[in-house]
């Protein structure tokens, strides 16, 4: 054996000896077929190989001869310790470098014949050895010399490319490809019923992700008319390019329609045989329950609807074979958010946003003229968009199907809670009728009904608007964009997972979970709602509600009684509850004081609010009672009406803070805010022991756009940020797209957290983002911006080409934005170039969403609900001499109030500080939002460099 060139970073030339020409013929099989050699010279007695295309050491050779007289290496010593001794150890080797070790390890795992070991491990191998066929122990490494410990980056495999469909990375088939392969179908995607912001995102994500997975993509336009139909016009494959910029269009650019034929079965006869022509065996509906009826229908014809075709002689015999299921999911898009077992339909949340945009303007109208206004919204058989709308714009009142009263009683209603108002000084009115709102006996509640009544009765000089088919339009919000989007994903996963005996899915979300239900049960607890409501049993209409608008309905009633009412409770349960800002402002704060303030009136309790933090407190005796007429418009109001700062109770005096709490009596603190808030409530439930004044229930609202406080994956403010950023982005986008050949660097807020940067890259489909969790290696912007090139040679100048990289402020102290966008620029090399643009504080955003403000409202009264329910934990110990900081009953009444997952949890203070948090870095130890990473960096083509430790 000779080596004729021996080097440190792997050989590059070798001979091997053969003494049979039939091992000469298995040894160049081995080294071509399983290592990626290409034969260069050969004849009887000589081969020449050097290394292939996917072998990526141009320089290596290997010689094998013929050589009757050699004895072959014997290799009985090697093979008996296989499992039990480090080869290196046993044998002089030859090496060679190699990046693709990951392809050959996963060529030696499929031959069951070959003998190999791994190192470190098989899982995340950065060297091999094999025994070849001639005896030769031969090693293949992909450090860059043989001294180095340290491994080099690698792409996380994927199937997505930029430009195109085909699913290879480097010449190496990938994970997900090898996953899915076994899964592989052809997904169809369409949209029905009425259009909803977000179906678009729907869509995008479907044929992204089925492309992902290995499969074939295909959208249906026209809805079920498109189905019946078929053919090409109807019926059509779908590429990577064919979503592009998707994210930020309104409606469903694949259409939809109603379909009279689809309801009879010739139709779904024809919409099946379409399907087959097509070749699809998995179908994705978004859209309303109606639609989804149809869809799972279609799915329990099936097999009698092929079977048909088959008779019909309208479908082969293996036609027939080939598809004998059809595999169905259904994403609910719909405006009015009516579908039992989901939190949230796609467009709901933007439906309500134009509602509540709206309803501002008037507000301000309403105000100079005291007018009153009555605005009618949709939904015909829901009132979640009045409800909704009725408390983030602190409507008086609201008329919706499922709670109705006697035409006399809603008039009699109406008109003392709005005559209340008037009599304490409220200049406007705005009653929200949704249109299906009816009285008890099922007449409808007509907006000019409404009017009427406040002429004839309060003389009140009002006006009628109909917002109309305005809350069906314009762009999603950034919750409809990431929904649709991680429901869509979740779609395509269901429908590769299903087998013909699971129920067909449908997709929602609980709390903060993407989840799947069987469709079935879903739309048949819908439909049982508007059943009841026509029998005229409304409560048990309300029971078929989802729990979360229960608890909102009866928030708005609390709410709404505020002051004007008696009490609910006797003078000797009401307390004195005090509120308090701390850290930067975020949106929803103004509507957590307001929720807090009018439930305590409606309780009987004294609501405080604390003005400036803890410095006020401390320094000012900041603490005014709430009064309800100076908290009017609150919920509509961005920024911190109260004043706000980052000053912690011992930076500002803890002891002043403890003489002020116990000054005022108060039996309750709720402290809305970030992680200043966190380490704040800390503070004081560590100081109990000294203080008695904190031996009270103190319960945290999680509020900053940063999304960080621990105990919680929602905080308020987050999704008025995301909207605000979106809106930014997609404006920068559209000024980049339209330079034809330009990218922006945007730098987004957060701080140590990635979180804000995750979800606007899901949401507004950025190439890339960089976080402070993942900090940015050369290796990935390399990556990045070679991805850049490929994405703007694939545009080619046409239109929606404009590109975006999101940096999290705190994600590289030495790449800032501005470094960043020039290396870009000299790196594109004339063919674009890149600029920053920085947001800023409008990240904080100017008027809090409709969501801030409702989960305000609900996280306000839940914790007042907690402070009253720990009077009885907490009294006993607040005189106590000794006082045991430990006890977990009483530790606990100092709480965060979070979204976990599925659920709304109170977590202790002392728990999470102690065990589930990096004070150091500010950040919850679990990144909650991880996965959406994957999803967002997957949409998109982003390859990633992952580090193997």
């Amino acid at each position: 054996m000779t080596v004729s060139k021996p080097i440190v970073n792997g050989t590059s030339f070798y001979t091997l000896r053969a003494s049979t020409p039939e091992l000469l013929a298995d040894a160049v099989s081995f080294y071509e077929n399983l290592v990626g050699f290409s034969v260069k010279e050969q004849t009887k007695t000589r081969t020449l190989l050097s290394s292939g295309q996917e072998f990526p050491t141009p320089s290596a050779s290997l010689e094998i001869i013929l050589d009757e007289s050699f004895t072959q290496p014997d290799t009985t010593t090697l093979t008996e310790q296989t499992h039990t001794a480090d080869w290196r150890s046993l044998r002089s080797t030859i090496v060679f470098k190699t990046p693709a070790i990951e392809a050959l390890s996963q060529n030696f795992q499929a031959s069951p014949s070959i003998q190999w070991q791994a190192h470190p491990s098989e899982l995340a191998p950065v060297e091999l050895y094999v025994i070849d066929p001639l005896g030769y122990l031969i090693g293949f490494t992909s450090l860059k010399h043989a001294l180095s410990s340290i491994p080099p980056p690698v792409k996380k495999p994927d199937t997505i490319p930029v430009g195109t469909t085909t699913a290879t990375t480097a010449g190496v088939t990938s994970y997900v490809e090898q996953a899915t392969a076994q899964h592989q179908r052809n997904i169809a995607v369409m949209t029905s019923g009425g259009d909803a912001p977000g179906m678009n995102a729907c869509v995008r994500a479907v044929v992204r992700a089925a492309i992902y997975r290995g499969c074939k993509a295909f959208a249906i336009y026209e809805g079920y008319e498109g189905l019946v139909k078929g053919g090409d016009k109807y019926i059509r494959e779908m590429d990577w390019q064919s979503v592009r910029g998707w994210l930020s269009e309104g409606g469903t650019n694949i259409g939809t329609a109603r379909c009279k034929e689809f309801r009879e079965r010739p139709g779904r006869l024809r919409g099946a045989k379409n399907l087959i022509d097509a070749g699809i065996d998995a179908l994705i509906v978004c859209g309303g329950d109606g639609s989804l009826t149809g869809a799972d229908l279609f799915r329990s014809e099936w097999p009698s609807l092929i079977k048909e075709l088959l008779d019909n002689d309208e479908i082969t015999k293996e036609q027939f074979e080939k598809h004998q299921h059809l595999n169905i999911c259904g994403t609910v898009g719909s405006i009015d958010n009516d579908m039992s077992s989901t939190d949230s339909t796609i467009g709901a949340y933007s439906s309500l946003d134009r509602i509540c945009q709206a309803i501002d303007y008037i507000d301000a109208t309403a105000n100079s003229h005291s007018r009153a206004f009555v605005v009618e919204v949709m939904g015909r058989h829901c009132g979640w968009l009045a409800l909704m709308a009725g408390i983030a714009t602190s409507a008086d009142y609201i008329l919706i199907p499922e709670k109705p009263a006697s035409s006399q009683e809603w008039e009699d209603q109406m008109c003392d809670i709005v005559g209340k108002h008037r009599s304490r000084g409220k200049r406007k009115t705005i009653v929200i009728v949704a249109e299906g709102a009816i009285a008890a006996d099922l007449t409808p509640i007509t907006s000019k009904d409404v009017l009427k009544v406040l002429v004839d009765r309060l003389g009140l000089d009002t006006r009628i608007t109909t917002l109309g088919h305005v809350q069906r339009g314009g762009t999603a919000v950034a919750f409809d964009r990431m929904l649709a989007t991680l429901q869509g994903v979740e779609a395509v996963k269901a429908v590769l997972e299903s087998t013909p005996e699971t129920p067909s899915p449908m997709i929602g979300i609980v709390e903060n979970k993407v989840c799947r239900r069987p469709l079935v049960e879903a739309v048949k607890l819908t439909k049982q709602v508007a059943q009841a409501i026509s029998e005229k049993d409304f409560k048990k209409a309300i029971s078929l509600r989802d729990s979360e608008f229960v608890e909102h309905l009866n928030n708005f009633m609390a709410i709404n009684s505020a002051d004007h009412n008696e009490p609910a409770l006797p003078e000797d349960k009401r307390l004195n509850i005090a509120i308090i800002n701390i850290g930067a402002p975020a949106g929803g704060m103004n509507s957590a004081v307001y929720a807090m303030a009018t439930y305590c009136m409606s309780r009987g309790h004294t609501p405080y609010a604390i003005h400036n933090g803890f410095a006020g407190l401390a320094r000012h005796e900041s603490v005014r009672s709430i009064n309800w007429l100076d908290i009017e418009g609150w919920t509509s109001r961005g920024g911190s009406e109260l004043g706000t700062n980052r000053t912690t109770p011992q930076e500002a005096d803890i002891g002043m803070i403890a003489y002020m709490l116990e000054k005022y009596e108060f039996d309750g603190l709720v402290i809305v805010g970030g992680f200043e808030a966190f380490v704040s409530l800390h503070q004081l439930e560590q100081a109990r022991s000294d203080y008695a004044a904190f031996r009270i229930p103190m319960v945290l609202i999680p509020a900053t756009i940063s999304n960080n406080v621990p105990g919680s994956e929602y905080s308020l403010g987050s999704d008025t940020c995301l909207n605000s950023l979106m809106e930014y982005c997609d404006v920068v986008k559209q000024s980049a797209s339209s330079t034809r050949g330009r990218a922006f660097v945007v730098e987004v807020q957060g701080g140590n957290s990635g979180y804000i940067a995750t979800l606007a890259h899901l949401a507004c489909g950025a190439q890339a983002s960089y976080v402070p969790e993942e900090g940015i290696s050369l290796e990935q912007l390399d990556m990045d911006i070679h991805s850049l090139k490929q994405s703007f040679a694939v545009a080619s100048g046409g239109s929606k080409s404009g590109k975006l990289i999101l940096k999290s402020e705190k994600a590289s102290n030495v790449l800032t934005t501005e470094v960043i966008a020039r290396i870009i620029t000299e790196e594109a090399q004339g063919r674009f170039d890149a600029k920053t643009a920085i947001p800023g504080h409008v990240q904080q955003g100017a008027l809090p969403s409709p969501m801030d403000r409702t989960k305000a409202a609900r996280l306000a009264v839940k914790a007042v609900q907690f402070i009253e329910e720990k009077q009885s934990v907490v009294k006993p110990v607040q005189e106590a001499e000794h006082f045991d900081l430990g006890e977990k009953s009483v530790s606990e009444t100092a709480t965060v109030l979070g979204v976990k997952r599925s659920h709304l949890s109170f977590t202790g203070i002392r728990q999470l500080y102690d065990f589930e948090t990096n004070v150091a870095k500010r950040m919850p130890k679990i990144i909650h939002w991880e996965t959406t990473r994957e999803v967002a960096d997957a949409l998109v083509g982003r390859n990633k460099v992952v580090s193997r430790s």
